[in-house]
């Protein structure tokens, strides 16, 4: 029975969602301001002006990109708000959310009033269109709905940022200026957030995924885990399961950071490599000689970008570093000496990397050139070259390209400066290395020698963030009304580029070997992404229009091959991919 009440719940959900959806306009987009474009540019703050339903508001727009949230009640005694108007003086964007009850209130109207003389305003109004006479004389866009609900507060963000198009008209005059026909229309341009039913499936056919997750957690295959599935543009799936570790009483968030391992390769590195070759500054078909200066004597020199991207450049898979610190090498305490933090209570000493891991690496041999042999050194050597392309680090250049720009808040590498330490997923509790359980410091030990940025690991992100990126790629380089890549590019990139191997350039793809069934027994051979060491994934399928992201640390409490042996990650892939195939009989 509690199944077939799921799905009729999320029906009956969806039939609320679309009558909001049916009656909400949007009013004064004469300039285009909705859906709101170049986040980087943006700094939003969003007021409620005694609105019942704010904290699912502003949890929704939240998704989108970073909103601080201030309500008009803590300023009670305020006579004209001007103390909260002298809050608002470093945000450029604000978002007004507004109900019957209170339109009428003149401290709030002239509140309205005096912000939108100065700031981008956007007003939510929700109630009697009665009420829309207010705003006669302001030029700011309202989105208005008839409902006030917590349905119509999760619905009407949405619209603000593009996750749902504008289509409605007044159907009834209600002042001067808010006339019958009266009403924008705007394209969608980022991802909704609704039930699997909007996207023609069936919430019950995806019940699998929470009983795959249990046992994955009482198996000891990880502590915890977040699973996310987009559709065509609609995220239908995304639930946190299981604890930070086995024995905390912190559950996993939807919001909580992972240690990404491998899937930085596709996330940091390739963009940014797709980026540049995108303005014609990095060449495929050129040897990392002419990139990287120090390469020049060494075995690498010849070694072409593509063989790199490809990991056809035969270098040897990766160098355990971590054997080579000797006492000395690092230190408990930091200094100009032992600058680098590696850990919590280990530095390691200045240079490092610099003066032993890079010479090591571009001189390690050339054994297998051709041959496709999956190596954590390319990712090392792509990171280099981009920084030498874009004189800029690796983190700042993605960043600002497109972790900003896309809304993404958590993305990004060493999160322990932006982030606290109980929002991020600790990974090993390693005994061997660092001698302390990890959390928000990379797992990969290399990585964390050159000091947390490296092309192959060291990027950490919520399943959010990653759901924007991959619908942007999905979409073949455009989203929020903006293009990142060029649709050749994306499809260059992702596709099938070797002869030896299933291997995008930087993407790992799926396996023709049907014997392997990797990713999974139903991925469609268009199907490309990327697995972490780590106990994470990404995939990409389009011909389903599916985004799908698995998070977990199946690393903690130590290292265990549980969550590959279960088949974990690919068969809540296939209880997702079924159950798009169901919908499409």
């Amino acid at each position: 029975m509690a199944c077939a009440q799921e799905h009729a719940t999320n029906e009956k959900k969806l039939s609320i969602a679309n009558t909001i959806t049916k009656s909400t306009v949007l009013l004064n987009n004469q300039d285009n301001i909705v859906p709101l474009k170049s986040l980087d540019k943006k700094n939003i703050a969003s007021v409620s002006l005694s609105f019942t339903y704010s904290t699912v508001f502003d949890s929704l727009a939240n998704k989108y990109d970073k909103i601080t949230s201030f309500s008009a009640d803590s300023f009670k005694d305020s006579l004209n708000l001007s103390d909260l108007e002298d809050d608002l003086k470093y945000f450029n964007t604000i978002l007004v959310s507004i109900d019957d009850q209170n339109i009428s209130k003149p401290k709030y109207i002239s509140f309205i009033n005096s912000i939108s003389k100065s700031k981008s305003v956007i007003i939510s109004y929700f109630g009697n269109g009665t009420g829309l006479k207010v705003f006669d004389n302001l030029k700011s866009p309202v989105v208005w709905t008839a409902q006030n609900s917590v349905d119509a507060a999760a619905i009407v963000p949405q619209y603000i940022f593009g996750g749902i198009a504008a289509t409605n008209k007044l159907t009834t005059s209600y002042s001067a200026k808010y006339t019958i026909g009266s009403g924008s229309v705007t394209t969608a341009t980022r991802l909704k957030y609704t039930v699997p039913e909007d996207a023609g499936l069936n919430s019950n056919n995806l019940k699998e995924i929470d009983a795959i997750a249990a046992e994955a957690i009482s198996q000891r295959a990880a502590p915890g885990m977040v699973v996310l599935v987009a559709k065509d543009g609609k995220v239908i799936f995304n639930k946190s399961y299981g604890t930070h570790t086995y024995d905390s009483t912190l559950p996993d968030k939807l919001t909580d950071i992972f240690d990404l391992a491998s899937v930085t390769k596709v996330t940091a590195t390739t963009p940014s490599v797709m980026r540049l070759f995108e303005e014609g500054k990095l060449k495929l078909d050129t040897n990392i000689g002419a990139y990287i200066p120090k390469a020049r004597i060494t075995p690498m020199n010849n070694i072409q970008v593509r063989e790199v991207m490809l990991h056809q450049a035969g270098f040897i898979p990766f160098i355990p570093f971590h054997d080579y610190v000797k006492t000395g090498d690092y230190s408990r305490d930091s200094s100009a000496a032992y600058p680098t933090k590696v850990a919590d209570n280990y530095y390691i000493k200045k240079g490092f990397f610099k003066d032993f891991m890079w010479p090591k690496m571009l001189n390690s041999p050339i054994k297998t050139r051709g041959q496709y042999v999956y190596s954590d050194i390319s990712m090392y050597v792509m990171k280099d070259i981009v920084e030498h392309i874009s004189e800029e680090p690796l983190n700042q250049y993605a960043y600002e390209n497109f972790y900003k720009p896309l809304g993404m808040q958590t993305a990004g590498f060493l999160p322990r400066n932006r982030f606290k330490a109980d929002q991020i997923i600790p990974t090993e509790d390693d005994k061997y290395f660092r001698k302390t359980l990890l959390i928000g410091y990379v797992h990969d030990q290399g990585a964390a020698l050159a000091g947390g940025v490296s092309g192959h690991a060291g990027l950490f992100s919520s399943a959010n963030d990653l759901a924007i990126i991959y619908q942007m790629l999905l979409n073949r380089g455009t989203y929020g009304g903006e293009e990142y890549f060029k649709p050749a590019t994306v499809d260059m990139f992702t596709s099938k580029q070797s002869a030896v191997s299933r291997r995008g350039l930087g993407f790992d793809r799926w396996d023709p070997d049907t014997t392997k069934h990797y990713p999974s027994d139903l991925a469609s051979p268009q199907t490309y992404g990327h697995t972490g060491y780590t106990g994470t994934c990404v995939w990409v399928d389009p011909s389903r229009g599916l985004v799908y992201v698995f998070l977990s640390n199946r690393v903690n409490p130590t290292v265990t091959d549980k969550l590959s042996n279960l088949k974990v990650r690919g068969r809540i892939q296939d209880v997702v991919n079924k159950a798009i195939d169901e919908s499409r009989k």
